[in-house]
């Protein structure tokens, strides 16, 4: 493939679709956690949106729920779905147990010493090497489909990371406030291999429940998006 400074490719970074959680676990990189029947809804939902795109490579999480959701949209442009490791969820010491809203996580002495840098943040894996590994992951994606469109599936905290390093902003940030909802598309526009457009749909919008959109007020008991 001859590659030029004028090709014009487009990289989505999909988050996957709802999981199956009713325990409301902070289940980050563990394996297990699925799609649940509202998760394939929307995985299907977008797959449908991207129909008629000149989609050319699709790659996902190694994680079962980004390979999950991935997989309607590689069926819809007779693809398979590749695998690649730096787009996985990010690493986090909380991952396993409960960590919500009314829980009392705060509260318990033995967390606390995870919580003292939010800059880094203490509690995970540093943004600065999250940024690292998805622009390295966006940029094979954009190499196997140079001329067309990819689509990655991740994770929410990795794609509004990487997406923030794009867009000049600082990496810490307040977690409610991403935009980054369940199924939704950041679209990261390449001329040769320079990034100079971010766009962000929300094709399944209608079907994500209310408190887990954008900007949503966490509300107590009600089901989690952990480890998204």
């Amino acid at each position: 493939m001859t590659q030029s400074e004028n090709d014009i490719t487009v990289v989505h970074v999909m988050r996957h679709g709802e999981v199956h959680n009713p325990e409301g676990v902070l289940y980050g990189r563990l394996p297990g956690y699925h799609l649940s029947d509202l998760g394939r809804q929307m995985a299907d939902r977008v797959a449908e949106h991207l129909a008629d795109r000149d989609i050319t490579h699709v790659v996902a999480s190694p994680l079962e729920r980004a390979q999950e959701t991935a997989g309607p949209i590689a069926k819809a442009h007779g693809l398979d779905v590749a695998s690649d490791e730096r787009l996985i969820e990010a690493a986090n010491v909380f991952q396993g147990k409960t960590f919500g809203v009314g829980d009392g996580a705060l509260r318990k002495p033995a967390n606390w010493r995870h919580l003292t840098n939010p800059f880094r943040p203490s509690w995970g894996e540093p943004y600065v090497d999250q940024v690292v590994r998805m622009m390295a992951a966006l940029g094979r994606a954009r190499d196997a489909a140079r001329g067309h469109e990819a689509v990655c599936v991740s994770h929410q905290l990795p794609i509004w990371i990487v997406r923030s390093f794009v867009e000049r902003r600082r990496l810490w940030h307040d977690p409610r406030k991403r935009q980054c909802t369940l199924a939704s598309l950041t679209s990261f526009t390449y001329s040769g291999d320079r990034i100079v457009a971010v766009g962000y749909s929300e094709p399944a919008r209608d079907l994500v429940p209310a408190h887990l959109r954008a900007g949503a007020k966490p509300v107590k008991g009600a089901s989690k998006g952990f480890g998204a």
